[in-house]
């Protein structure tokens, strides 16, 4: 059999690990690996060209209930409740009304409406709307198991197979992370009704990730996701990093989101979260620790020191009055960090990068936090920080432009009034803090071209799916 010769690509500018590379040339083969980077010949990509941008935390489920949590006070009327689980979710709120504990019962309410057909249809709509921004890759961090009852399907994996085809619909990357959720709080107590449907034990929990991983291919792959502390026992934790797979995949959990999480993991394990996921259990660059938002200054430096990934999501954790990361100390220290969408009140890694700057400039009312040193780009800092946290999260060959690399490229929209007159030193500065205009013109996965000209090759089709869909939901 004659051997397949690579396809060409040629980019005026290309972003690399080492800036921008002028008239550089790309070659891709047939599985869609970069398999050699050199002077431009062939196919013209674009005048300015990007690695793709993994999106390291995604709830896909979640971006068809956006915009309906925000009324004040509505949440505790959605389900009722004993006033003891009232005070259990409620009690921590400070006199304010609203919090995440009382969003997350809007998402529980939600959450029970959605089957596999409804999942597959509301995610290949976000993974297009993730790509037409420039995410390349998708970890889904999935804990919608079983039925609304807590029943398991009659196939186990079916929601999470709801998941996989709508990534291949839509043409996106994905890294699966189904979710070990096993109880209530730090106390132990079992799951709430309206949680049952996330619960496995552990023997079911690794079965169902030793059938996902027939599944896996170029652009899936199966890793674990702990909920979080609160949602599973010590034992629990060592029993699931014990096993032969977590040697070898991503570990992603959510940790010190909430200040009240923070409490009660001191008041029942005597410490704080990420310092007790540190001194039990070997965290390195395997590792995405989601939101660790409120971090001390050693957590903050062991963090940093381990390589793992904290998982920032500036725009829902600004939604669900969550806090602010410690940007500048943690950059200082060397910290590893990626982006992701999580809730999907926004989808755009452009207003991720943008808000994880701007929210330190309103805490420290300075201006260019994350530049660390005299004449760095907030942009090229925060972008390529964020593509290697993204990869190493995903699991993946992703996030740069080498060798053995897949071929995930975004193309900037060089006609773009905002774009004009930019040059190397500015136009990535200028594609995260100019203006509103989405600047992603083309882009391409695994070799494969899935928005040309700011269009998705199938997004009528998966637009009129989505709006059948969120219709039946809404009348029932």
């Amino acid at each position: 059999m004659a051997a397949v010769i690579p396809t060409r690509y040629a980019a005026d500018r290309l972003w690399t690990p080492q800036g921008w590379i002028r008239d550089a040339g790309v070659q891709v083969d047939d599985r869609g690996m970069i398999v050699g980077v050199g002077e431009g010949e062939g196919d013209r990509l674009g005048r300015w060209v990007l690695p793709g941008m993994p999106n390291l935390h995604s709830h896909a489920f979640q971006r068809a209930m956006a915009g309906l949590a925000e009324r004040r006070g509505l949440a505790h009327a959605l389900i009722p409740e004993r006033e003891d689980q009232k005070a259990a979710i409620h009690g921590r709120t400070s006199q304010q009304t609203d919090s995440f504990w009382t969003w997350r019962e809007t998402m529980y309410a939600f959450a029970a409406s959605v089957g596999p057909e409804a999942l597959q249809a509301i995610a290949a709509q976000l993974y297009v709307e993730m790509l037409k921004s420039g995410y390349t890759q998708v970890c889904e961090f999935h804990y919608l198991h079983h039925q609304p009852d807590g029943t398991p399907y009659a196939q186990p994996e079916a929601m999470s197979l709801a998941l996989i085809e709508a990534a291949r619909e839509a043409g996106i990357a994905l890294t699966l992370l189904p979710v070990l959720y096993m109880s209530g709080g730090f106390d132990g107590r079992p799951l709430a009704p309206r949680q049952r449907r996330f619960g496995h034990d552990v023997p079911a929990y690794l079965r169902l990730l030793q059938a996902l991983r027939a599944h896996e291919s170029d652009r899936v792959r199966v890793g674990i996701a702990l909920h979080s502390l609160r949602a599973m026992p010590a034992e629990a934790m060592r029993e699931v990093l014990a096993d032969e797979l977590a040697k070898r995949c991503p570990i992603h959990i959510h940790i010190a989101e909430q200040i009240g999480e923070v409490q009660d993991c001191l008041a029942t394990r005597g410490a704080r979260p990420v310092e007790w996921l540190f001194d039990h259990a070997e965290v390195d660059s395997r590792w995405t620790l989601v939101h660790a938002t409120h971090l001390s200054a050693q957590e903050t430096r062991r963090l940093a020191g381990s390589g793992a990934v904290a998982g920032l999501c500036p725009t829902t954790e600004a939604n669900l009055g969550d806090g602010l990361f410690p940007l500048a100390d943690y950059l200082d220290a060397h910290g590893t960090l990626g982006i992701g969408s999580d809730s999907h009140i926004s989808v755009s890694p452009v207003e991720e990068l943008r808000w994880l700057e701007y929210g330190q400039r309103l805490s420290t009312r300075h201006r260019n936090i994350a530049s660390r040193h005299q004449g760095e780009s907030v942009g090229e800092t925060l972008w390529p920080a964020a593509l290697r946290g993204g990869a190493l999260a995903s699991g993946l060959p992703v996030g740069e432009v080498r060798e053995a690399a897949r071929a995930d490229f975004i193309v900037l929209d060089d006609r773009a009034p905002l774009l004009a007159a930019r040059d190397e030193a500015s136009v990535i500065d200028s594609f995260l803090f100019a203006g509103n205009v989405p600047l992603v013109r083309d882009v391409m996965v695994g070799g494969e071209w899935m928005v040309r000209d700011a269009v998705h090759r199938d997004e009528d089709r998966i637009a009129a799916r989505y709006r059948t869909v969120m219709e039946r939901l809404a009348q029932r």
